[in-house]
């Protein structure tokens, strides 16, 4: 294990897709922003954004060259917003000017890039729960293309694009991974009714506002933090004390005073 950051309350790391860079949000009390460092930990961090408010850092279009990210807005919760980066040296990014994904008066996170870069998913609590969405992304320059596909039906957050197959993942608000097969053509997107892709349910040790499971590049399995194991003493016994004659016994201890 390799610790990357020395500095501040950092959260959210996001891979390049060629792996040689995490980018990541620092949170202190000055200061809400992006960064970018190698992946071996060599070199400084470089900055790529300062927020106006909490940000974080979700997902890399395919070609490295655009990070979705969340930001919390004065009066519409949180929006989604992705930064074009110039990477002709990666180990200085310049970042371009951040663009508008989504802005509305729900709150959306979890911006997640389609393996072609042509969709976004998200998650919302537009519906009054959370739910998985996906509208279509269109880069400076190309022809704009409007839209919206829900994808989960009982409540989701943490949408995951399969690399390979035509899937979308996501956890169900009782933590089990789910999967949605999509067919996507030039203007719109079709999914599948969601199913359990496996009944174990995902630990939350920081809750579910965190993330705790990532698809490996070959789409078949998830990597997530298990629960502490439980020690064989808590696994096989139940320990219950009782206390007889509670008020005798504080008298006894702390006997009134004359």
């Amino acid at each position: 294990m390799t610790r990357l950051t020395f500095t501040q309350r950092n959260f959210y790391p996001v891979w390049t897709p060629d792996g040689k860079h995490i980018a990541f949000a620092v949170r202190s009390p000055d200061a809400k922003s992006l960064h970018w460092i190698r992946a071996d930990g060599a070199g400084e961090a470089q900055l790529l954004l300062e927020g106006e408010d909490l940000v974080g850092a979700y997902s890399f279009s395919p070609d490295g060259k655009r990070l979705a990210f969340g930001e919390r807005g004065v009066d519409t919760s949180f929006d989604l917003w992705t930064l074009p980066l110039d990477l002709s040296d990666p180990e200085h990014p310049k970042p371009g000017k951040p663009e508008l994904f989504l802005r509305t008066p729900f709150d959306e996170q979890e911006p997640a890039f389609s393996p072609d870069g042509r969709w976004i998913a998200y998650r919302s609590n537009e519906s009054g729960r959370n739910e998985v969405y996906v509208r279509p992304f269109s880069s400076s320059g190309m022809p704009s293309r409007s839209g919206k596909w829900q994808i989960s039906t009982d409540g989701g957050a943490h949408p995951n694009w399969s690399r390979h197959g035509q899937e979308l993942f996501y956890q169900s608000l009782d933590n089990r991974i789910m999967v949605s097969n999509y067919t996507a053509n030039a203007d719109s997107l079709t999914a599948d009714k969601p199913r359990a892709w496996s009944d174990t349910r995902i630990p939350q040790p920081g809750g579910p506002a965190f993330w705790n499971l990532d698809l490996a590049p070959d789409g078949r399995r998830f990597a997530m933090f298990p629960l502490p194991e439980a020690t064989g003493e808590q696994k096989n016994s139940v320990h219950i004390t009782v206390l007889l004659n509670f008020f005798d016994e504080l008298r006894r201890r702390v006997p009134v005073s004359k």
